[in-house]
């Protein structure tokens, strides 16, 4: 049994609260929260995100409850750790926790710099204990799809793709534009592509790209990466719109050697597979709802840990990678230059 302190009751916190009562063998123990006391007293009512169903009145009396993450870390009963902190305290508390014994499952980004992302990878290594991230994308069915069908050679050779991820502007988040708080587009919305990118196809040689830019923060924007095969062509746009009537949107086109596979929410195209005999496939995927893409990676989280592997897809080195490629994204925007990973 994987006994499992929470950190942060917010949005995320109630989805991985759901979550874990999905998953044998793993177990919610604790709660830590500093700012929303009504909280660790069972009031989630007013916990509501862009997805998901609306938080309840949760009973509180099985588990232990703490206002400080260092009195939770001092927690026997705690093997594991789940950071649902802002972007901005996920560096401090995941080094926290791991030098405290803990192994640690932290949302994504893993961190707003390279500088950080290194550390806490490196502090997992030094305390001999796991530090996954929560990068949910691949466990969502159609990204799913795609990843498994590099895996198996079903089609050939992946030889690249174009991923989409848009937004309207988020005027209703606070602190979005702070690259010390959030990050803007690029860690908080672009991010999950990177990292897809990154788990697909290795870490590119370089990057390159152009767009609109706040200030010297990328708003609007299209990446090529460039790595040393040559077969291999790979491109992302992202960012926000100012329009307000725009949803959010993600889309890819992945190329293989003997088919293509597309998808786009915002046009309604299901995932699609184009055949090189001419032939058209629209796979039946299991529809996991909107908590079963967190079952499915807290499930592989846990595993993870419980049976002392790495995870290709969560380990803390990958998501570390993602926000170096991010960050080498803004360079080769905002300076309109050729940067080298």
């Amino acid at each position: 049994m994987l006994r499992v302190g929470i950190t942060g009751i917010g949005f995320m916190g109630w989805i991985h609260y759901l979550a874990y009562q999905q998953i044998p063998n793993v177990q919610i123990v604790a709660f830590c929260e500093k700012y929303c006391q009504d909280r660790l007293a069972g009031d989630w009512t007013k916990i509501k995100g862009n997805f998901g169903p609306q938080g309840e009145m949760i009973d509180m009396s099985p588990y232990a409850t703490y206002t400080e993450l260092d009195d939770m870390i001092a927690d026997p009963n705690v093997d594991m750790v789940d950071i649902c902190l802002p972007p901005n305290q996920h560096a401090q508390a995941t080094i926290k926790c791991l030098q405290g014994g803990k192994n640690v499952f932290c949302e994504k980004p893993i961190a707003l710099t390279p500088e950080d992302g290194k550390a806490m990878v490196d502090a997992a290594a030094a305390a001999g204990k796991q530090l996954n991230i929560g990068h949910v994308l691949p466990f969502f069915p159609a990204y799913g799809y795609i990843y498994n069908a590099k895996l198996d050679g079903r089609w050939g050779k992946l030889l690249g793709g174009n991923f989409e991820r848009v937004i309207s502007d988020p005027t209703w988040l606070k602190n979005y534009w702070d690259m010390g708080i959030v990050g803007g587009p690029l860690l908080d919305l672009h991010v999950h592509d990177a990292h897809f990118i990154r788990a697909l196809f290795g870490q590119p040689q370089a990057v390159q790209g152009t767009g609109r830019c706040r200030g010297d923060i990328p708003e609007y924007f299209q990446s090529q990466f460039i790595y040393d095969d040559p077969d291999l062509c790979v491109t992302a746009t992202s960012g926000i719109i100012k329009q307000q009537g725009r949803p959010f949107m993600c889309a890819f086109e992945a190329h293989f050697e003997k088919a293509t596979v597309l998808f786009d929410s915002y046009a309604a195209l299901p995932l699609t597979v184009l055949h090189e005999d001419g032939s058209t496939e629209k796979p039946e995927l299991e529809d996991r709802g909107d908590v079963g893409p967190f079952i499915a990676e807290l499930t592989e989280a846990t595993s993870a840990v419980m049976e002392g592997r790495k995870s290709d897809l969560l380990d803390g080195s990958l998501a570390s990678d993602a926000v170096k490629l991010c960050y080498a994204e803004i360079d080769a925007i905002v300076n309109r230059r050729k940067v080298e990973l």
